[in-house]
This record gives C-alpha cells, structure tokens and sequence, in this order.
C-alpha cells in the first residue's frame, strides 16, 4: 500500500538552516560527465575497430572496447537470463551482461541511481530540459489524468521484452546470440545512428523539442531499461526520507523534483519514479529536514541519530564507482569480459552487418 500524503501543519515552523551549502548537484554532474566521457572514448575506440573491419583488415587498428557493449541493455538480459538458467557465463557479449547487473544492483541498494547518475541518456535529456528552462522559463508538467497513464507506456515496453526473453529457453538464448545479428548487435547499434533513417530521425528531433518543455520525456514514459531499474528499486534500503520535525513545509523539495514527486507530503519516498539525484535535498533549505537514508530501526532496537542513518552526496558516488568497478574487474579477472572471435570472421560479418537480420524476420 503506498503511503498516504501527510497533511500541512497550519502553523509555520522555525527554519534551521543548513551550516554548509548542499553540494550534491555538482558532485553528481561531474560523475555524469565522467561517465559521458568514459562512453565517448569507448564509442570512439569501438568506431575505429569497425572501419579497421570494415577496410578488410588494413589500416589502423585498435582492440575492440568491451565496454561498448553497455550499448547493448537487450543483450545484458537475455545473457543473464541464461546465466540465471544455466550458471554459465554467455561467450557472446559477456560484458553486456556484467554492466545491465551492476546497474541492477545499483538499483537494489540506492534507488534508479542509474538514471540520475550514470545513463548518457538521461544525462542528455536532463540537460535539454535545463535548456528548455532558460529559453521559456518554465518546464510544462502534464496533469495527472495524463501523466500517469503515459507512464505506464514504459511498462508496457518492458513486458514486451520480459515477455519475449522470458519464453526463450537457454538453447534458444544461446543460438540467436550466435546467429550472425546477435554476434553483431554492437556493430548494428553503431549502424543506427550512422546510417539513420528519416523516420528515427524525426522521432529522435520530436523527443528533443519535447524533451525542452517536458523534463525527461523519453525517460519518464518511454524508456524499458529505467522501468525495470524503478522495479528493482523497490527492494532499495536507501529512501528519500522526510523528518516531519525539521520540515518548515516549504514544498521547495516538490517543486524541484524531476518526477513530479510530492516529497513534501510524503515521509519517504518508496515511488518506482525516484531516481535518488538527491534535487530535492539540494533545494531544502531546512538541515536534516531531508535525507537521502536507511529505513527507521525496528520496534524495540535503539535507532542511530539521523545524520548516521544518511547517505551523503560523496557516499553515493563512492558506492556507484565501487559497484561498476566490482562488476567490471570480476569480469576482466575471470576472463569473462571480453567476446572472443576469430579474426577472419570479424572479416567476413562486420563489413556486412547491415546484411544481418533478426532471426525472427528470416
């Protein structure tokens, strides 16, 4: 049962003010751009791998970037499917499968931290929306009768996909990632944006002009990937939480949140829509009125003062790097990051991607 909204106190409450500025918004920008950067250099390590392909073995060559593969959510599923199923780690896009799980941790332990945090994407769309604010000075928030059916859009999505892998046993799992399009979805995910048609182009200029009056269009209604990362964060000890005694009931907290979320009525947000980027506590002006913090203690155990209970901006980004970087270096220890295949038949299936079918339109 989701909690009900508390109601306003009439009478105002005294404002403690913070005693250092919130510094939470530009720790996390520096992390986005860090990681922006990091998919910069991976996109561009892996564009010189195709066209050293691509010219037929000539020229100059780089080692292809596993971590590419982090472009490649659909491949991470199915692959831990199989690794659910089997308890055997996938040859093909292994990688892929290593970042969709430290993203789902994230997830289980701090929120959709992925989205606020990490994804490019929603980086993009987070700063479109910034744009849009400085041109029309405002961001239009949907009425509710609309915005939350359109939502549910993205959930939709994704049962399309759960429905599909789902139905897919381990051989089936395992043939289509052999099959000349699974071995190179990467290369055909790179085929996509540069060889583009008119109609994804139209589609992606649609979601930028409406990104610039609707904050995070794509990520609040259409993205499958954020839905199931919100699915996970259901099970996340970490909350956004309200302490009712230092609250002066400002509602600056909900003005400032991206999901339109009433944080200021609410003693913690259990929401599937929080991305835990901790706006809301950088727009608090009251101290400890906000925090982004474990659960309450359990009848009968003494409780940890609040500040202790907290994760600040540091320790997040702390946890983020140290989940990513656990998953990464278990691959690369285990052997188990980087796809593995014969020079001669990168030669014979890169140059010839665009050739590759979906083994269901064969």
């Amino acid at each position: 049962m989701l909690p009900q909204p508390q109601p306003r106190t009439a009478a105002k409450k005294p404002l403690t003010r913070r005693v250092s500025p919130d510094r939470s918004q530009r720790i996390r920008q520096i992390v986005q751009l860090a990681f922006v950067v990091l998919n910069g250099w991976l996109g561009l390590q892996f564009y010189l791998w195709v066209r050293y392909y691509e010219r037929g073995g000539t020229g100059f060559s780089v080692p292809r970037p596993p971590g590419a593969e982090g472009w490649l959510p659909i491949a991470g599923f199915m692959n831990f499917k199989y690794l659910l199923v089997t308890g055997r780690v996938p040859a093909i896009h292994p990688a892929a499968m290593f970042l969709f799980m430290a993203f789902l941790v994230m997830s289980l332990l701090l929120k959709k931290s992925f989205c606020s945090w990490l994804c490019p994407v929603g980086t993009l769309s987070e700063n479109i929306g910034k744009l849009g604010k400085k041109l029309f000075h405002r961001s239009l928030r949907l009425p509710r009768w609309l915005d939350i059916p359109l939502r549910g859009l993205k959930y939709l999505l994704l049962g399309f996909f759960v429905f599909i892998i789902g139905s897919m046993s381990a051989a089936a799992l395992e043939d289509f990632m052999h099959t000349p399009y699974g071995l190179v979805a990467d290369v055909k995910m790179l085929d996509f944006f540069r060889n583009m048609g008119q109609t994804a182009a139209i589609d992606i200029l649609a979601l930028v002009l409406l990104s610039l009056v609707i904050e995070n269009v794509w990520c609040r209604y259409l993205c499958p990937y954020g839905a199931l990362m919100g699915l996970a964060s259901l099970l996340s000890p970490f909350k956004i939480r309200r302490n009712r005694a230092a609250c002066i009931d400002c509602a600056k907290c909900a003005h400032a949140c991206p999901a339109s979320l009433p944080v200021d009525r609410l003693l913690q947000i259990r929401s599937v829509e929080c991305t835990g980027c901790m706006a809301c506590i950088a727009a608090c002006p009251a101290q400890d009125a906000l925090q982004f913090s474990l659960a309450p203690a359990l009848p009968g155990v003494t409780p940890q003062p609040w500040h202790r209970r907290a994760l600040g901006p540091r320790a997040v980004a702390g946890l983020i790097a140290a989940i990513f970087f656990a998953f990464v270096l278990y691959a690369r220890l285990t052997s188990h990051w980087q796809t593995t295949l014969p020079r001669e038949m990168y030669l014979q299936l890169v140059p010839n991607a665009r050739q590759a079918t979906h083994p269901a339109i064969e």
